[in-house]
């Protein structure tokens, strides 16, 4: 078998940056937060935006406020949290991509066991601007 034959495809390459992406965001959550998802998957929604998908990420505390009716309160923590660490969150997607987040978006359903979306916005391929993860991080 040549070398040319052992390389990975274009389509492999993408499918295994999306799968370190995850891993990424599990393992950020995990230090975040004190558990990981159960599920993450990553996708590709258009040629410059990244989003993936976290399912189950409450922690036992969050779930009690869940049961206390304190939807809004966690979604407000959490936000503190997600916005507060926005380098931790931008850094892998531009190390695993090569390209710089141009702008990123978190969300949580606090009604659906804590499904989160991280989005990231990047800049087209071969266009360059100020990374986010080096933005004021002021909420």
């Amino acid at each position: 078998m040549s070398m040319e034959e052992q390389q990975p495809t274009a389509n492999e390459n993408r499918a295994s940056a999306l799968m370190e992406i995850s891993n990424a965001m599990v393992r950020l959550y995990k230090q975040q937060f004190g558990r990981g998802p159960t599920a993450a998957r990553t996708y590709w929604a258009g040629p410059d935006v990244l989003a993936c998908i976290l399912e189950d990420t409450l922690t036992p505390a969050e779930r009690s406020l869940v049961k206390m009716g304190e939807h809004q309160r966690l979604r407000d923590t959490r936000m503190v949290f997600q916005y507060a660490t926005v380098q931790e969150f931008c850094r892998p997607v531009e190390d695993i991509t090569g390209r710089t987040v141009r702008s990123f978006h978190s969300s949580i359903d606090t009604k659906v066991d804590g499904m989160a979306i991280e989005t990231f916005v990047l800049y087209p391929e071969g266009q360059e601007g100020p990374s986010r993860a080096d933005c004021d991080q002021q909420l």
